[in-house]
């Protein structure tokens, strides 16, 4: 059944491959009353071949009036224009700002029409500008209707998340297209809404609009365009009663590819944290509970009827490492595992290389894109809390490229200074550099896709030492820390405050500088284990030998030479490869009795 429907529906692949080979990143959303320890968790992998791996960082600032701000294209850097400053600046670390804010994106593209070819502010741009502007969820919708309604928007469809330390929301918006008229593009700005993720719940895209219908009357949960629908009617997108209007119907309809590339993502982290139920509350306000399989059919692309819900609740408190792990997916237990084909070699590869299909036998045959993939940049888990301070309370678990076999260390986005591993200018795509956290994660990726069954559970369970130690031990005891030395400041600033005199910010400098050496330490730290890491690998699975260590990660010799391993394994391949290989070559490769 499975091969009919794909010789059916990959046609739409064909169109959707270049958009997918781009952009194609994941976000999982869990707001603070789904976290096991009461923080907003916001995942993110900005997934492009052409992108390289770092963290950008812009400190607080205060500018003169009239000082202008140079936008560059996020994805090309081509130079879009210059737009009006303010007069002062949050300081950004990554994805997050100091006020504990958090913006990631997703791209959809949608309806090619509605690109404003005047725009001067792309997506990537409106996320960090908005960061610098923006303290909080709310305001950061705002600020971003107003970049794109004043600058006009130059990019194709998105989903951004917005969260803060109380709440998240899900925005999708795309442009109105490039209608000139006396000069003047007159339809420049988005279609938008946004709608607040229910506390408790959680939230996924992927490349694909999420929000269908939405209610009308409830601005405190749900906000949008005033002419979203009045909108689409102009355009002949949509032609039905006011309620019933869905945004992503309307501005990106669904085809086989952007399902089964994009929505069988969000499908796959639902069925995780989830315990492979979907519990959630329908159109009516219904309690609904069904089991994840039941809405397998529209995630593999088989039944473009269907759809996912928009939130669910998931089957436990989610913690950050949970969270984490959700991003190294690769269907792992579903129809769609990419370890289960002979597309995955002899050492089960969950990886296949672009483009997005292939040809075969008179038919067109995708190759599938999980959660987890090869061409990630960075990859992140921002964590806001509202039970400590802002100079405390952001972190940003920060990594680079394919996330299934790298570490996310923690940032605290109030350093001062970014890790050298991390920093803009590094090394590129282009220029190898040996102290680059992206270039060693990519050293040790690409050295555990030749023999992956075998290689990367040894990388993971050194990752998952690293976290789990940091995750939930090491930065609570940073945290409590870091809470004493605020309690000193705050006391004297009520203190000042009570006398009625100026409250300066420099006494927290200790206090800064204290997270900024933690954070610094700590992953030149992990990335300097990472690059004996990489020497490990390499004596350890050379030619496709194992060689055996003990308990402490010390190589076992010989009975007669400290310079020749003990007993030296040989794993050989996969069952499904061995038969396909037997039944293929058979003939010529049987060994005759």
């Amino acid at each position: 059944m499975h091969k009919s429907h794909l010789t059916l529906f990959l046609s739409a692949v064909l169109a959707l491959a270049p958009a997918l080979e781009g952009n194609t990143c994941t976000n999982v959303i869990v707001t603070k009353g789904a976290s096991k320890d009461g923080s907003t968790l916001v995942t993110y992998a900005a997934d492009s071949h052409a992108l390289y791996g770092e963290l950008y960082f812009h400190p607080a600032a205060e500018w003169k009036p009239g000082s202008q701000l140079r936008i560059t294209d996020w994805d090309s850097g081509k130079y879009l224009g210059d737009i009006d400053q303010v007069t002062r600046t949050w300081q950004t670390v990554g994805n997050m700002n100091e006020k504990q804010l958090i913006i990631t994106e997703t791209t959809w593209g949608g309806r090619e029409e509605l690109v404003d070819r005047r725009g001067r502010i792309d997506y990537g741009s409106i996320i960090y500008t908005t960061l610098q502007r923006a303290s909080s969820a709310r305001e950061a919708i705002a600020v971003i209707v107003d970049l794109a309604s004043t600058y006009g928007y130059a990019s194709e469809g998105e989903t951004f998340t917005i969260a803060d330390k109380n709440e998240a929301w899900i925005m999708e918006l795309i442009g109105k297209g490039t209608y000139i008229k006396n000069g003047v593009n007159v339809d420049k700005g988005i279609v938008w809404v946004a709608i607040r993720v229910p506390d408790g719940a959680i939230c996924a895209h992927a490349n694909q609009a999420r929000i269908g219908a939405f209610p009308l009357d409830d601005p405190d949960n749900c906000v949008y365009a005033k002419d979203v629908i009045s909108f689409a009617r102009k355009k002949g997108y949509f032609d039905g009663e006011d309620e019933e209007f869905s945004f992503k119907k309307a501005y990106c309809p669904v085809d086989f590819g952007t399902v089964r590339g994009c929505d069988a993502r969000v499908w796959s982290a639902f069925n995780i944290l989830s315990g492979g139920w979907f519990s959630y509350y329908d159109a009516e306000g219904n309690a609904v509970t069904k089991d994840a399989s039941d809405f397998l059919d529209y995630a593999m692309g088989y039944d473009l009827n269907g759809d996912l819900p928009l939130f669910i609740y998931p089957k436990e408190k989610v913690s950050v490492k949970a969270l984490a792990d959700v991003m190294r997916d690769h269907y792992e237990g579903t129809p769609m595992d990419m370890t289960q084909d002979i597309g995955a070699g002899g050492n089960a590869l969950p990886y296949r290389w672009r483009p997005m299909n292939f040809k075969a036998e008179g038919g067109t045959y995708l190759n599938e894109r999980a959660i987890a993939t090869q061409q990630t940049g960075f990859w992140m888990v921002g964590q806001a809390r509202d039970y400590v301070p802002d100079e405390v309370g952001g972190i940003l678990w920060f990594g680079t490229d394919d996330a299934a076999t790298s570490y996310v260390t923690p940032i605290y986005t109030s350093t001062t200074e970014v890790p050298e591993c991390f920093r803009v200018g590094n090394g590129d795509l282009l220029h190898y550099s040996p102290t680059s956290s992206f270039w060693i994660n990519n050293r040790i990726s690409n050295a555990c896709y030749k023999m992956y069954n075998i290689m990367a559970p040894h990388v993971r369970a050194k990752i998952d030492a690293f976290e789990i130690d940091q995750m939930e031990h090491k930065t609570h005891a940073v945290d409590s820390a870091a809470c004493v030395l605020y309690n000193e400041v705050a006391v004297r600033f009520q203190e000042k405050a009570e006398r009625g005199a100026m409250i300066s910010r420099k006494p927290f400098a200790k206090l800064t500088k204290f997270l900024t050496d933690y954070t610094v330490n700590t992953a030149q730290e992990q990335f300097a284990a990472w690059v004996k890491l990489e020497e490990e690998l390499l004596v350890k699975f050379i030619d496709g030998n194992v060689k055996p260590q003990d308990e402490n990660g010390a190589f076992k010799h010989s009975e007669y030479s400290e310079g020749l391993p003990g007993k030296i394994e040989q794993p050989g391949y996969t069952d499904l490869w061995k038969e396909t290989v037997a039944r293929e070559a058979g003939e010529v490769l049987k060994v005759k009795e």
